[in-house]
């Protein structure tokens, strides 16, 4: 018999399986959201620390030095007889007031109103989309109330409230969170409907758990993560909002130092002094684009498909 000899590796070698990244690392390893990170987190570090970076306060008035240039060095004299020399570095209004100041100061009002209406309308979209998904009887009366709600410009619903109650930063965020909260509710209702038809919901129904059992530990977490994407986007319509709402005077009064109102204030003297509009204009769109940025990646990030088409 004749033998028949083997090489020492008889096996092919077997592809190493690479471990799957976590979720966090998966998530930086994306570059859009490592650039709006960033971008945001300087915007943050803006409105916090405003008051340490060399700002004044933001509505004290030098007629004599309205209209500086960006860049600009003058004596500054307040209407309360305190004087002292300053850079400007973006310059000054119409009324003499520091442009840079009511920049950083504004970057607290836009950040504050876009968390807090992409917090208020995930809330409330979730408890409608969650409700509308599940109960099937309640689907169709609750999404025809959400249809009528989004027909209606949100504009005119500022409008409305401004004439019911005084311009007031509640406002403004009620203003904006009633037209987002029907988008956040479709959402999560197309998540629900769809994981509802899951084996694992079904044997849980079957085993008649209570409903709001089965939405806390079976649905809900199946609604994190586009709700965390979803946020992203209407914290940047949110902050554009109130720029557009300030900007028509429909928004905070206008002694409260906003990115709209700073424009609308500077849009009279556009053609003579485009810094007064284009510097604060500057400071929103890199404000909302570090967002966007932010909610692109996360989406690529946390989208299952697209880790497979990466894959």
């Amino acid at each position: 018999m004749t033998s028949i000899s083997l090489p020492a590796d008889t096996a092919a070698a077997a592809p190493r399986s690479h471990p799957k990244p976590s979720l966090p690392r998966r998530v930086f390893a994306n570059a859009a959201v490592r650039t709006g990170s960033v971008l945001l987190c300087l915007m943050v570090v803006l409105a916090v620390a405003a008051p340490w970076l060399y700002t004044i306060d933001p509505n004290a008035m030098d007629p004599a030095n309205s209209h500086l240039s960006p860049g600009a060095h003058a004596e500054f004299t307040t209407l309360a007889g305190d004087s002292f020399q300053r850079f400007f570095p973006m310059g000054t209004d119409s009324m003499g007031r520091d442009i840079w100041s009511r920049t950083a100061y504004g970057a607290r009002i836009s950040l504050s109103v876009g968390l807090a209406v992409a917090l208020g309308s995930i809330a409330l979209g979730m408890l409608v989309g969650m409700v509308a998904g599940y109960f099937r009887r309640l689907d169709g009366t609750i999404m025809r109330v959400m249809d009528g709600v989004m027909a209606i410009p949100g504009i005119l619903f500022a409008i409305v409230l401004v004439a019911v109650w005084r311009p007031s930063l509640w406002t403004v965020i009620l203003a904006i969170v009633v037209p987002e909260t029907p988008r956040v509710a479709r959402l999560v209702r197309s998540v629900v409907l769809s994981v509802r038809e899951e084996p694992y919901v079904e044997a849980a129904i079957a085993l008649d758990t209570p409903a709001w059992k089965l939405m806390l530990r079976h649905i809900l977490p199946n609604t994190v993560a586009p709700l965390i994407v979803q946020g992203t986007f209407v914290c940047a319509a949110a902050m554009l909002a109130e720029a557009v709402m300030s900007f028509l005077g429909i928004g905070l009064p206008s002694d409260v130092p906003t990115w709209g109102n700073i424009m609308s204030e500077g849009r009279a003297y556009f053609t003579s002094h485009p810094s007064t509009v284009l510097l604060p204009g500057a400071f929103l769109a890199a404000t909302v684009l570090a967002v966007n940025m932010l909610g692109d990646g996360l989406r690529d990030a946390l989208d299952p498909k697209f880790n497979k088409r990466g894959s």
